[in-house]
């Protein structure tokens, strides 16, 4: 069979203000078919099987952001929206990565894609693990977790960790972490339904609390007596305002997404910012490229891989959730992130993409 000479590609269309639309006039992104152009030296043409949902492709396409004032270029409209996917190499030009080989880049909402190899990360699969984990806890939002915890908080043994968002894709990797790497006193998560918190418990955490019960506030300050010395937050927004409230003097803040706000044209201020300032709080932003543009990626991820084989750290089918969608759907999977609609890591398995040797 020979190899497509075109795709269909998800394209930014309009910019939204608050949450993404999907239908009509003003509906976000647009479907096409573009054409892919013969292979240059050291490129491939990549068949996307999987796409990782992150809430960081939202601020990509606000119509607020300063492009100045992001860490990457935002998508362009009329552009392919941009996405970490896994795929399969139908087509080489590069004898690094020869037809057949598994890897993780940014793929793009597109069913095929040509990318430069040195873009590409090859995946050496784990036996008995499926390759979707990485694009989650063995991919960027694993090592987020990772260096969040390791090198922007330095959270060690004597710490009390909370971290937002615990059921999430990073959240749920903080909490194994932390606990079982990292050998932290006590981990405190935060989720979004009871169900959630008991598979945060699962993972390691001490507790878990739900920030839906009208209780939220009483129960999250009788779990953090004595204060707590690091917070991973994951949220942003009135959470990381009652977390201020309850860190300890010298804490440590790893910023590291906003997600309450991503879809809201005026996000929440912070009423409890003095706190910062009468704790001596340490409040640090991070992003994971960072660290993988100074070349710490790979010893990372090894590490963790490692970590999973000694049962340290659980990854299985509660860590994603893995979501079978025909490409007309991507769009729709992706908007569940804002829907509290996962546990771990959101991936989009696109129906008729997976390969025998990518199965999972």
């Amino acid at each position: 069979m020979s190899n497509p000479t075109s795709t269909r590609q998800w394209i930014l269309q309009n910019r939204p203000t608050d949450l993404p639309v999907l239908s009509g006039p003003d509906s976000t992104f647009k479907l096409i078919t573009a054409e892919l152009p013969p292979l240059a030296d050291n490129q491939v043409l990549v068949k996307t099987l999987y796409l990782s949902n992150d809430p960081t492709q939202r601020p990509w396409i606000s119509k607020y952001v300063d492009p100045e004032r992001l860490y990457i270029a935002p998508v362009a409209e009329g552009a392919c929206m941009r996405s970490s996917g896994l795929g399969e190499v139908v087509e080489s030009r590069a004898t690094n990565l020869p037809q057949g080989t598994l890897v993780t880049s940014f793929t793009g909402w597109a069913e095929h894609a040509i990318l430069d190899a040195n873009a590409c990360n090859p995946i050496k699969e784990v036996p008995g693990l499926a390759v979707t984990h990485f694009l989650g806890g063995l991919g960027g939002t694993g090592l987020t977790a990772y260096f969040g915890l390791k090198e922007v908080a330095r959270a060690g043994p004597e710490d009390t960790v909370v971290v937002s968002g615990a059921a999430g894709a990073t959240g749920s990797m903080v909490v194994q972490i932390a606990k079982k790497m990292l050998g932290c006193k006590r981990v405190i998560g935060i989720a979004g339904s009871d169900e959630k918190c008991r598979w945060v418990e699962s993972l390691g955490a001490a507790v878990c609390l739900n920030y839906k019960n009208e209780s939220f506030k009483e129960e999250l300050v009788n779990a953090t007596q004595g204060f707590v010395e690091v917070y991973f937050d994951n949220v942003g927004g009135e959470i990381l305002d009652m977390v201020l409230s309850r860190m300890a003097k010298q804490g440590r803040v790893a910023a590291c997404g906003t997600i309450s706000a991503y879809n809201k044209s005026a996000p929440d201020g912070l009423k409890n910012w003095s706190e910062i300032i009468s704790m001596r709080l340490e409040v640090k932003g991070f992003i994971v490229l960072d660290f993988l543009e100074q070349g710490k990626g790979p010893a990372a991820r090894q590490e963790l891989v490692e970590a999973v084989r000694a049962g340290k750290i659980t990854l299985g089918e509660q860590n994603e959730t893995l979501v079978s969608t025909d490409f007309e759907g991507v769009p729709k999977t992706w908007m569940r992130l804002f829907e509290g609609g996962n546990t771990g890591k959101l991936i989009s398995k696109l129906n008729g993409g997976a390969s025998a040797s990518a199965s999972a």
